[in-house]
Protein backbone atom coordinates (compact mmCIF):
# COMPACT_ATOMS: atom_id res chain seq x y z
CA UNK A 1 0.00 0.00 0.00
CA UNK A 2 1.20 3.40 -1.20
CA UNK A 3 1.99 6.17 1.64
CA UNK A 4 0.35 8.99 -0.37
CA UNK A 5 -3.12 10.46 0.45
CA UNK A 6 -5.57 9.87 -2.31
CA UNK A 7 -6.95 13.79 -2.49
CA UNK A 8 -4.51 15.93 -1.96
CA UNK A 9 -0.87 13.61 -3.01
CA UNK A 10 0.93 13.71 0.01
CA UNK A 11 3.53 11.49 0.68
CA UNK A 12 6.88 10.43 2.39
CA UNK A 13 9.32 13.41 2.52
CA UNK A 14 13.03 12.20 2.87
CA UNK A 15 15.50 14.36 5.38
CA UNK A 16 18.29 14.32 8.00
CA UNK A 17 18.51 13.63 11.69
CA UNK A 18 21.01 15.84 12.67
CA UNK A 19 22.81 15.06 16.01
CA UNK A 20 24.31 17.33 18.48
CA UNK A 21 27.50 16.46 17.25
CA UNK A 22 26.34 17.43 13.82
CA UNK A 23 26.15 13.55 12.47
CA UNK A 24 23.60 13.18 9.66
CA UNK A 25 21.52 9.82 9.10
CA UNK A 26 18.69 9.32 6.71
CA UNK A 27 15.37 9.31 8.00
CA UNK A 28 11.60 9.56 6.30
CA UNK A 29 8.83 11.99 7.10
CA UNK A 30 5.26 10.00 7.12
CA UNK A 31 2.59 11.94 6.23
CA UNK A 32 -0.37 11.51 8.87
CA UNK A 33 -2.57 8.69 7.09
CA UNK A 34 -6.04 7.96 8.25
CA UNK A 35 -8.45 5.68 7.21
CA UNK A 36 -11.42 7.33 6.64
CA UNK A 37 -14.79 6.37 5.31
CA UNK A 38 -17.53 9.19 3.88
CA UNK A 39 -21.04 9.00 2.70
CA UNK A 40 -21.56 9.47 -0.69
CA UNK A 41 -25.19 10.89 -1.44
CA UNK A 42 -24.59 10.04 -5.37
CA UNK A 43 -23.55 6.22 -4.64
CA UNK A 44 -25.92 5.62 -1.56
CA UNK A 45 -22.72 4.10 -0.43
CA UNK A 46 -20.04 4.59 2.32
CA UNK A 47 -16.42 4.85 0.34
CA UNK A 48 -13.35 4.15 2.24
CA UNK A 49 -10.00 5.97 1.22
CA UNK A 50 -6.63 6.34 3.02
CA UNK A 51 -6.44 10.23 3.66
CA UNK A 52 -4.19 12.37 5.09
CA UNK A 53 -5.68 14.29 8.05
CA UNK A 54 -5.26 17.65 5.90
CA UNK A 55 -7.17 15.80 3.11
CA UNK A 56 -10.09 15.20 5.52
CA UNK A 57 -10.44 18.36 6.99
CA UNK A 58 -10.25 19.56 2.81
CA UNK A 59 -12.89 17.47 2.21
CA UNK A 60 -15.12 18.35 5.18
CA UNK A 61 -14.48 22.14 4.50
CA UNK A 62 -15.91 21.93 1.50
CA UNK A 63 -19.23 20.29 1.64
CA UNK A 64 -18.40 15.97 1.57
CA UNK A 65 -17.11 13.81 -0.69
CA UNK A 66 -19.46 14.40 -3.32
CA UNK A 67 -19.25 18.22 -3.57
CA UNK A 68 -15.22 18.12 -3.19
CA UNK A 69 -15.00 15.84 -5.98
CA UNK A 70 -17.15 17.17 -8.57
CA UNK A 71 -16.04 20.80 -7.79
CA UNK A 72 -12.40 20.27 -8.27
CA UNK A 73 -10.61 20.28 -11.84
CA UNK A 74 -9.05 16.97 -13.01
CA UNK A 75 -5.94 17.92 -13.01
CA UNK A 76 -5.85 18.94 -8.93
CA UNK A 77 -6.29 15.36 -8.47
CA UNK A 78 -4.53 12.09 -7.99
CA UNK A 79 -5.68 8.96 -9.60
CA UNK A 80 -7.05 7.25 -6.84
CA UNK A 81 -9.69 10.18 -6.58
CA UNK A 82 -10.49 10.66 -10.75
CA UNK A 83 -11.52 6.84 -10.27
CA UNK A 84 -14.09 8.04 -7.71
CA UNK A 85 -15.24 11.02 -9.51
CA UNK A 86 -15.62 9.10 -13.10
CA UNK A 87 -18.32 6.73 -10.62
CA UNK A 88 -19.69 9.71 -8.98
CA UNK A 89 -20.06 11.46 -12.81
CA UNK A 90 -21.99 8.44 -14.06
CA UNK A 91 -24.06 7.16 -11.48
CA UNK A 92 -25.24 11.06 -11.54
CA UNK A 93 -25.86 10.74 -15.26
CA UNK A 94 -27.68 7.85 -14.45
CA UNK A 95 -29.73 8.86 -12.38
CA UNK A 96 -30.78 12.35 -14.11
CA UNK A 97 -31.56 9.81 -17.11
Amino acid sequence: MARRCGITGKGVLTGNNVSHANNKTRRRYLPNLQDASFYSEILNAPVRMRLSVNGIRTVEHNGGLDAFLLGTPDRRLPAEALVLKRRLERAQEKKAA
